[in-house]
């Protein structure tokens, strides 16, 4: 019976000949089946590929920028299996890589175009080349603010979710492995590096795809407590949960959960007991704990200060986080998908499914951790136990309170801001008003309520509240630029811009309120304002609504603009 073709599309007797080789022999005198020729390397050919220098290198497999020539011209990566790692183990993962990215089929995933044996006969294949930066250097780079870094992040949630669709964990998700590319002027993620992936439902190869007792398969500060144990018989997709959860832990605060330098310290034990036993603090406490040097730093890479990007995370951001970091894959989010949908919802100001763990769960993990110290304690814990209790219930009680009327003032918030868009200024200023002095949203309600005057009352009444939200460096403030750019520019009274006094203080709100929201919906409406023409106006306009389709005053300006101009061509008919 004639054998069935080999994934990489050459004669399974080549590959054969590798995997009937020992494990246990020297690896470098395992048979290939070209002898005698040279290794590959740059200013090389593998069929017809020509290699013009080494993109990287892991621990299996070199990967090449090569040349295609036929049937059409174009760079591309080629991945092959490095001198002396032919072993079976190796060549089972390879080609388990290989069958993983064939099976996919997303923009946010790198393509994977042929496969096939080198002249030495050692298997390759060949893929998309990403020219990008690992994706927190893009972020850095770019000093995107938190929340441009969590849209990003959302579309390599919607690549790895595709991946888990089609049966395939990918279990090294990392910065390196998320390059982010320049496609017509917008950042586009691809995930790459599909080398450790496991199929969920299906065998990826026909071969074993055998790991060593007690080897670490993926990178540890990004690996999961289920892939750090010697057993990986409980790694489903939660485990790339976990890595993302360590990726937005980084991207939101500039740090791991765990300190670099005193992770790897204590060698593979150390390692495994630091990723399974201690609990990492939420990102806004380790922001706090940093040295005052870095914090600032990475305040000054998201756009803001310390103290802000500290409040910024705390909340919502910190709960999402620890939750996608649970060491109990059944506390985590259950899917990828659920964990994109808490971001969006803290995006959309909406309630989360995250919230802080109880006191309860907290004290079982610490009882785990010291169990012996709890045993020698146990008749002191009995005396206090009552008054304990009596704690307990009132500090959960004080925080379910408290996170009870959070969401409830950002429901009615929501409520009077959708009654602003319906121009239903009264209802919404008896709504908003009953917000101004919340601990949760009360700057957000000032700035409505002074938009509400503005509409209502007038610049006059507007402006005092619309000043008393500069004090602070965030977007809320922002916007108080903004609209106060937009009242010192309409209400000139001369031609706009003419008068020097009201043409300085537009000048300086406009600016501040450029620094302040920069990138977002409201800066491409300031810029459409400052314009020179039509054509220019429209483009702001359009990117504006690109970013947020809801937009109020780009909608309006894009009619007005829109009807003076068709008025005008009526009349010069």
């Amino acid at each position: 019976m004639k054998d069935k073709p080999s994934a990489y599309g050459a004669d399974p007797e080549q590959i054969d000949r590798l995997l009937a080789w020992p494990l246990g022999n020297d690896m470098e005198a395992i048979p290939t089946a070209s002898p005698g020729l040279n290794a590959e390397g740059p200013g090389g050919h593998i069929g017809r590929y020509r290699l013009l220098e080494v993109l990287g290198e892991g621990g299996m497999g070199v990967v090449y920028l090569a040349e295609q020539r036929e049937p059409i011209r174009r760079e591309v990566a080629l991945k092959v299996i490095k001198p002396g790692m032919d072993s079976k183990r190796v060549i089972a993962r390879f080609e388990a890589e290989q069958q993983a990215l064939a099976l996919m089929d997303h923009p946010h995933v790198a393509r994977v175009f042929d496969a096939g044996l080198a002249p030495s006969g050692r298997p390759y294949f060949v893929m998309e080349h990403v020219r990008g930066l690992p994706i927190t250097e893009h972020c850095d780079k770019h000093r995107l603010t938190v929340e441009q870094r969590l849209t990003l992040f959302l579309h390599v949630c919607e690549a790895v979710q595709h991946a888990h669709q089609k049966g395939i964990i990918h279990r090294d998700l990392k910065p390196s492995n998320i390059l982010v590319a320049i496609q017509d002027e917008e950042a586009v993620p691809k995930v790459i590096d599909f080398g450790v992936a496991r199929a969920i439902s299906q065998p990826l190869t026909e071969r074993t795809l055998y790991t060593e007792q007690g080897q670490l398969v993926g990178t540890p500060e990004y690996m999961s407590p289920e892939q750090a144990c010697a057993d990986k018989q409980d790694v489903d997709t939660r485990t790339d949960v976990y890595s993302l959860g360590v990726l937005l832990y980084e991207l939101l605060s500039g740090a791991l959960p765990f300190d670099r330098e005193t992770f790897r310290e204590g060698g593979i034990d150390h390692i495994r007991e630091v990723i399974c036993e201690q609990d990492p603090a939420t990102p806004s406490t380790r922001l706090s704990r940093t040295a005052v040097a870095e914090s600032t730093e990475s305040a000054r890479l998201r756009q803001t200060d310390a103290r802000t990007l500290q409040h910024k995370l705390h909340g919502d951001l910190d709960w999402i986080t620890l939750k996608a970091l649970e060491k109990n894959p059944a506390r985590r989010y259950s899917t990828v998908e659920a964990f994109a949908e808490d971001l969006r919802r803290h995006l959309n100001h909406q309630p989360v499914s995250a919230a802080p763990p109880g006191l309860l769960y907290q004290s079982q993990k610490f009882i785990r951790r010291h169990r012996r110290q709890v045993v020698a304690a146990a008749m002191v814990m009995v005396v206090c136990l009552a008054a304990g209790i009596a704690t307990v219930m009132s500090v959960r009680a004080s925080r379910e309170s408290a996170h009870a009327e959070a969401l409830e003032h950002r429901q009615l918030l929501d409520q009077a801001q959708e009654l602003f868009g319906a121009r239903k200024y009264q209802e919404a200023l008896t709504r908003v008003s009953e917000l101004l002095q919340s601990p949760y949203v009360g700057r957000s309600a000032n700035l409505l309520h002074a938009q509400l005057l503005l509409e209502e009352q007038g610049a006059g009444a507007a402006v005092p509240e619309l000043e008393r939200l500069l004090g602070t460096p965030d977007e809320v403030a922002g916007q108080a630029h903004l609209l106060l750019a937009n009242i010192y520019y309409e209400a000139d009274p001369c031609a706009p811009g003419e008068t020097s006094e009201f043409r300085q203080r537009w000048q300086e709100h406009r600016e501040q309120a450029e620094q302040l929201i920069a990138g977002t919906a409201p800066y491409y409406f300031l810029r459409a304002q400052a314009a020179y023409g039509v054509k220019e106006m429209f483009e702001m306009l359009d990117q504006a609504l690109k970013l947020d389709k809801q937009h109020y005053d780009s909608l309006s300006e894009r009619a007005y603009i829109y009807y003076s101009q068709h008025d005008y061509e009526k009349m010069a008919r």
